[in-house]
């Protein structure tokens, strides 16, 4: 029998980046994961990563798209490395305009980015496309980081009719960080694509603001909660969207099993 298929999509992974906790605990899921499930793991290409040290390379077959973004076009390059230890592939998705910059979100002055939301449309943008070019239909898909949060919307209502999406579970893990400073209620148009419009977004905005964590947990199946600051939000969107959640433990370790472990049940729950 052949293995269930994980795509795994995160905003930071150590070695590659080393910010936050996040970093840590999405390199341990796959270590645990990869014993039992087929993996692909996609991040964006930061300016930060060191493409020699960590020896990335281009992907000439899955880079040449272009993703429009505000009704511009940005090519997408596809650059992949062996992540250490671990005998799995890493594909990084990368763009001069977006990514080049030697910092992450926010500028020297810890002030955020102007363009992050563009940023953030290009890269989950990236992520379906490049997935439909793998032609390879993930049973679990697990999303670390707001960078991730157009991705269920985009699954559940852009791609709800292409078989590489169809038949997926997805999982947003919720961290104690916000991306949204610099949005504006631009973001509901610049995020739309295919068939959908800025109507079709609405679950992202909170009044006046916008609200990644809100739009995401909308077409989730899942969620979990990435740190233990993030327990109790967690636990509330949890159990007002009747969704299954997990919430963290203090074992980095721990928290990595477990979240497999979540995988097992939510697959165990589709097939019954």
């Amino acid at each position: 029998m052949s293995r269930k298929k994980v795509l795994f999509v995160t905003q930071e992974l150590n070695p590659y980046t080393d910010i936050t906790f996040m970093s840590n605990l999405a390199r341990r899921i796959p270590h645990f994961a990869a014993n039992d499930y087929e993996l692909r793991v996609l991040m964006p290409k930061f300016g930060i990563i060191n493409e020699r040290r960590h020896r990335l390379h281009e992907v000439v077959r899955l880079s040449g798209m272009n993703i429009i973004v505000d009704d511009e076009d940005y090519p997408l390059i596809i650059k992949v490395a062996s992540l250490p230890g671990a005998r799995l592939q890493v594909y990084f998705l990368d763009n001069e305009e977006f990514f080049k910059r030697k910092a992450v979100f926010n500028d020297d002055k810890n002030e955020p980015f102007v363009d992050n939301q563009e940023r953030l449309v290009f890269f989950c943008k990236g992520v379906m496309e490049t997935v439909k070019k793998f032609g390879w239909a993930p049973d679990i898909v697990h999303l670390h980081g707001q960078i991730t949060s157009l991705i269920p919307l985009y699954m559940k209502k852009a791609y709800r009719n292409d078989p590489v999406f169809q038949d997926a579970k997805i999982v947003y893990s919720l961290y104690n960080n916000d991306l949204s400073a610099s949005f504006d209620s631009r973001f509901l148009n610049i995020a739309a694509i295919n068939d959908l419009e800025s109507e079709d977004l609405s679950d992202f905005k909170e009044g006046d603001k916008i609200n990644l964590n809100t739009g995401a947990i909308k077409y989730c199946d899942a969620i979990i909660s990435g740190s233990e600051s993030a327990n109790d939000i967690v636990i509330q969107y949890g159990q007002e969207n009747g969704l299954p959640y997990q919430i963290s433990s203090p074992e980095i370790e721990e928290q990595a099993q477990s979240s497999v472990n979540f995988y097992t049940t939510l697959l165990e729950e589709k097939e019954n």
